[in-house]
């Protein structure tokens, strides 16, 4: 191992990374692309550090006003903000508040940017220090930092889930669990798990096929994982495949199936997974290096399909007019259900997306649903918490498609972790991520 892989990382440098990551964050890119420009070196301990900034950013701009009510400079505002974000929970905060507030003081005096700076932050995080009680109390009432999501995404929320708003942004605010799906076309969960504990990898089982790390590691640790057992896949998403083709069991043999946004690759993967080696799927996704993505994960677990790069409601660019016997439309979305794992999303959202979206997804349905057989399944998902992607958009759906029967479906997930399980009894068991599921039947014409 080198000498720059193998020397400690000192937290000032991650604090440094973290700032400018917010920053990037601030002006509308996501926290991957973000994360993009850190060192190897540097990456897992500042998305660590990064995730949990955005999971308090709201309690954080909240304090940065109250210590200055002039917003600075918006690479000095970013490393307030990250310090204040991390240590203004000391049962939370990852390292003790004296040394997260003087490490962000020594990352602002490295840096050429931010070492003119330096001692304002000082100030404002020395007096946060001093006043931290009284500070805190003073932004508790305000929506945003009580609950970490912008006004907007809280007042949605509770009137679209009334009775468990609260839960789903309590939930939003805690960490994903690493959860896996079972490859069952080469092995089954049980073998999985116990050839996992054998090598010191505790999991528990989740829904038809998922298992949840005890503690999360970088896939290619994990036993399997390079030879295909296995795949990264919350239990939610894993509910697609399984309920899209659960009426057509056990004849899955010869079917026509399609994947409308495809991309990256997991629930084509898992299609494959289910079905007869008789059977084609053909996946899409408009962007054409995420169907490059698509490509990887299939080699990977050995299975083949067709991926094209074209826009799914395009459908002349890319159908060669034979009927599907099923298709998948995950569609695109807010994000909200998945804000555990991407907790950038509440921050980069604006409420008019919401709208846009839905007009998006609109389109998807009225275009795809000619493509299916008489008999045949469409399934409509996405993982948004949010009515107006879910139960409002089937609802008109199925108004204006008199042969659209809709079947059993799961509707809303709300997330949830472990802890909540037994407060939401309606909910699937176990932890998952927010989604929408609709499933449709073809009635063939009289």
């Amino acid at each position: 191992m080198s000498e720059s892989k193998s020397a400690p990382v000192a937290l000032w440098q991650q604090l440094q990374a973290v700032a400018h990551a917010l920053a990037q964050v601030r002006r509308g890119a996501s926290g991957t692309t973000a994360l993009e420009g850190v060192s190897p070196a540097l990456r897992p301990g500042v998305q660590a550090l990064l995730f949990q900034t955005l999971r308090h950013l709201g309690r954080a701009q909240a304090l940065r006003a109250q210590l200055a009510t002039r917003a600075p400079a918006p690479l000095v505002d970013a490393m307030l903000c990250t310090a204040l974000a991390l240590a203004w929970d000391s049962e939370q905060a990852p390292y003790e508040p004296h040394t997260l507030v003087n490490q962000a003081v020594e990352a602002a005096k490295k840096s050429r940017n931010l070492r003119m700076q330096a001692n304002f932050l000082n100030a404002c995080l020395r007096r946060f220090l001093r006043e931290r009680d009284a500070l805190i109390q003073a932004t508790n009432h305000d929506v945003q930092a009580h609950w970490n999501h912008p006004v907007w995404w809280v007042k949605r929320l509770q009137k679209d889930h009334p009775e468990h708003w609260q839960q789903i942004l309590r939930t939003n605010n805690q960490a994903a669990p690493m959860t896996l799906r079972v490859n069952a076309s080469r092995t089954s969960r049980s073998a999985l798990q116990d050839m996992w504990a054998a090598k010191g990898v505790a999991s528990h089982p989740v829904g038809e096929q998922g298992l949840v790390l005890t503690q999360a590691t970088h896939v290619h640790e994990i036993p399997g994982f390079s030879e295909g057992l296995c795949s990264v896949q919350d239990a939610a998403a894993q509910c697609a495949a399984q309920l899209l083709l659960k009426d057509f069991a056990p004849m899955r043999a010869g079917l026509r199936v399609l994947d409308a946004c495809a991309a990256p690759g997991g629930k084509t993967a898992h299609l494959l997974e289910l079905l007869n080696e008789q059977s084609e799927v053909l996946a899409l996704d408009i962007d054409p290096q995420r169907c490059e993505r698509i490509q990887q994960n299939l080699k990977r677990i050995g299975k083949v399909a067709t991926v094209v790069a074209a826009d799914a409601a395009q459908t002349r660019t890319w159908w060669d007019g034979q009927l599907f016997d099923a298709i998948l439309l995950d569609a695109p979305c807010t994000a909200s259900g998945i804000v555990r794992r991407h907790p950038d999303v509440r921050w980069l959202r604006r409420e008019s997306d919401i709208d846009n979206l839905a007009a998006i997804q609109k389109n998807l349905l009225k275009q795809l649903w000619p493509l299916v057989k008489p008999g045949g399944r469409l399934l409509y998902c996405t993982c948004s918490v949010f009515k107006a992607e879910g139960d409002d958009q089937v609802k008109t759906f199925v108004e204006h498609n008199t042969n659209a029967r809709l079947m059993p479906s799961l509707g809303h997930l709300r997330p949830q972790n472990e802890t909540s399980t037994a407060e939401l009894a309606d909910n699937l068991p176990g932890d998952h991520d927010g989604f929408y599921y609709a499933l449709f039947e073809k009635i063939p014409a009289p």
